[in-house]
């Protein structure tokens, strides 16, 4: 089925994961954005995110996450578990050390107080206010999709050891 291999025009399927503790809201941005073309991968909250980031055998375009992540009741909180439960910032940030070229859209019901309170200033990120028209998320996926691939959009706290500057 692949007809053109090597580069992705715009028919290429992009990859989109979506995060969000709210299964109506991942669903409704499957629905949406698989009826716009996107390949859709979901996860309930960051520990499955990161783990689709770290084993997924494909590509990964965008991380579309919701800021707020609530850790589930049931987890318990282990210093040595690979995948820990984060905020959706911190997320994007430990999502882009494992995937370089991943683009991050951040989204969240409460912006302004959200955003302050992790201490991201507005227009950092792409941003989507929830709730939002199927429209705007289209418009600002593809958006985001049409800007090159960035080198570290959000500023990593700590640098792996091996994560030198060869890019840029």
């Amino acid at each position: 089925m692949e007809g053109h291999q090597g580069s992705r025009s715009s028919e290429a399927s992009s990859t989109i994961l979506v995060v969000d503790d709210e299964l109506p809201i991942i669903r409704l941005c499957k629905a949406l954005l698989e009826g716009a073309g996107f390949t859709m991968l979901e996860a309930e909250g960051s520990s499955d995110a990161l783990k689709i980031c770290t084993q997924h055998e494909g590509p990964i375009d965008v991380l579309l996450t919701d800021l707020v992540l609530p850790p589930p009741g049931f987890q318990l909180a282990s210093t040595s578990n690979q995948f820990p439960h984060v905020n959706g910032h911190e997320l994007a940030v430990r999502a882009t050390m494992i995937r370089s070229g991943l683009r991050i859209i951040l989204m969240s019901g409460n912006p302004d107080k959200e955003l302050t309170s992790h201490g991201i200033k507005r227009g950092t990120l792409p941003f989507l206010a929830k709730p939002f028209e199927r429209d705007r998320l289209i418009a600002l996926v593809q958006t985001v999709l049409a800007q090159p691939a960035p080198t570290l959009a959000v500023e990593p706290q700590a640098r792996a050891a091996n994560d030198t500057d060869w890019f840029g």
